[in-house]
């Protein structure tokens, strides 16, 4: 769908709550596509937490489930925990992450390569209309049809990164 400017404000009513949750421990960041200004986006709020180290779980899993975020333990991806909003709310992605990962960098990168560049944003949400036309039943398929664009702006992303002497910003909460 296109960009809605109330996407902001639902991440930092979130940021507020889990910031309260998790403490100075943590960093919480807005990422996804609904965290570039202007960008058409599901309407999914996906939130990175990151952390010093995803084992033991203490440090987060308690928090994010008192707040009612559903762990789903199942997730294959073995690079992050993930959870799902709390029964009832809008639709939110919550991606714990260890602080300095390569996964952890990568959609910090992605997201602030996109807000600086937006002829890069404008083709990356030409690509996902295209993909979700063509894979409208098929989230795997539409998911592997866009990878390929993703990886292309990353490389350019990554030159972008090392001629600016690009480092994450601080914590979005």
């Amino acid at each position: 769908m296109p960009y809605d400017p109330a996407w902001p404000p639902m991440f930092a009513r979130w940021g507020v709550d889990l910031r309260a949750a998790l403490g100075d421990a943590a960093r919480i960041d807005h990422i996804g596509s609904t965290s570039v200004p202007g960008l058409a986006a599901k309407p999914v709020i996906d939130i990175q937490i990151s952390v010093a180290s995803l084992e033991p779980t203490d440090e987060f899993l308690g928090p994010l489930t008192g707040m009612g975020f559903v762990y789903r333990a199942d997730n294959p991806d073995r690079t992050k925990r993930y959870f799902r909003e709390p029964p009832g709310r809008p639709r939110t992605h919550v991606h714990v992450r260890q602080l300095g990962s390569f996964s952890q960098q990568f959609p910090l990168l992605f997201r602030d390569y996109l807000r600086c560049h937006t002829s890069a944003a404008n083709e990356y949400a030409a690509a996902k209309r295209r993909c979700a036309a063509q894979f409208r039943n098929d989230r795997p398929g539409y998911v592997q049809a866009k990878d390929a664009f993703v990886w292309g702006i990353m490389r350019r992303a990554d030159a972008w990164a090392q001629l600016t002497g690009w480092i994450p910003g601080p914590s979005d909460a």
